[in-house]
């Protein structure tokens, strides 16, 4: 018995190596082909392809899997199943039909709710305050097979795209691990979704971090959150791109919307514990967004107090005009 892993980013490195760890017979491991990276552009390998490689895996980075060849020597592996975690590339038919107990895919969503490409910005920027991971059987839809399993854990008020990314990888792993052996015993039954609670979720994109301030300074704060580490919550300084890294909602206030405020003693004191006590605010469409880090073009993130410090006359400015 053996089984084949799919995956690409980091968040299915967990999953490989908890796998390994704990016996499971990989006879190989499919990653997406090294891209350029960097300032340099140098062909840099997936982190998937790393980790296989740093324990011995036969590792194997094919273009498409529609090619027949590619094709032919999956099958010649003769998995009894596979695992797919943010492979990043739908798998044809042919595929998911080569291994007897099928292919187990890892979604960081709680399915049916934020099928696709971007689950946990999605599950921030809905405001939710839960979401968790779900074990499925792949079929030829996008997230749309029976359910194994699934794991819940909550959303708090710090969490970004990054950080919750970080929390779901090791949940990932976990349930994945629970999961695929007693679906291989036979003692699972796979659950169909429920097509009047779906969701489905875009492919990010750069020019969705833009800001627009006439919206509540809720929604923009969520949006600070669930684009970083990217594609960053972005709006303009003098023509500069300015990203804000980290804010919070302050209902009570006014001010033109993109306009930057001062806070009073009484704002001030509504802000999280660890919040930096110099913190701008700018008017929204309905409240004030306190600015706790910022990052001009061109220059390293500082807390607001620091990059207050070197605008003496940013108060009154304006953001995005």
């Amino acid at each position: 018995m053996t089984i084949v892993f799919f995956g690409t980013p980091a968040f299915a490195v967990p999953s490989l190596q908890r796998l390994f760890e704990a016996g499971f017979p990989i006879s190989a491991v499919y990653t997406r082909p090294d891209r350029p990276a960097g300032r340099s552009r140098r062909p840099a390998p997936p982190p998937v392809k790393t980790a296989a490689l740093e324990r011995g895996l036969d590792v194997r980075q094919p273009e498409s899997l529609r090619d027949a060849g590619a094709l032919a020597e999956f099958a010649a592996l003769q998995p009894q199943a596979a695992v797919a975690v943010a492979y990043g590339r739908i798998l044809p038919r042919e595929v998911l039909d080569v291994p007897p107990k099928g292919i187990l895919n890892v979604h960081p969503s709680l399915l049916p709710r934020f099928r696709g490409a971007s689950p946990i910005p999605a599950a921030i920027l809905a405001g939710d305050i839960e979401t968790g991971v779900t074990v499925f059987l792949m079929d030829e839809g996008t997230d749309t097979g029976p359910i194994l399993s699934r794991h819940v854990i909550a959303i708090s008020e710090n969490d970004t795209t990054g950080t919750l990314t970080d929390r779901l990888a090791e949940v990932a792993a976990d349930l994945l691990t629970d999961t695929l052996p007693r679906w291989l015993a036979g003692e699972l039954t796979p659950e169909r979704q429920d097509e009047s609670l779906a969701s489905s979720t875009p492919l990010l994109k750069k020019e969705h971090g833009e800001i627009d301030w006439s919206l509540p300074a809720t929604d923009i704060w969520r949006r600070v959150r669930a684009y970083n580490p990217w594609p960053g919550a972005y709006t303009t300084l003098d023509g500069k791109l300015l990203h804000i890294w980290s804010a919070w909602p302050l209902p009570d206030g006014a001010a033109t919307p993109g306009a930057v405020a001062d806070l009073s003693d009484e704002q001030r004191a509504a802000l999280p514990a660890d919040a930096d006590p110099q913190a701008f605010a700018v008017g929204t469409g309905d409240g004030l967004l306190a600015v706790l880090s910022v990052q001009l073009e061109g220059r390293r993130a500082l807390p607001a107090g620091a990059f207050r410090r070197g605008l003496r006359d940013l108060i009154g400015r304006r953001l995005g005009a």
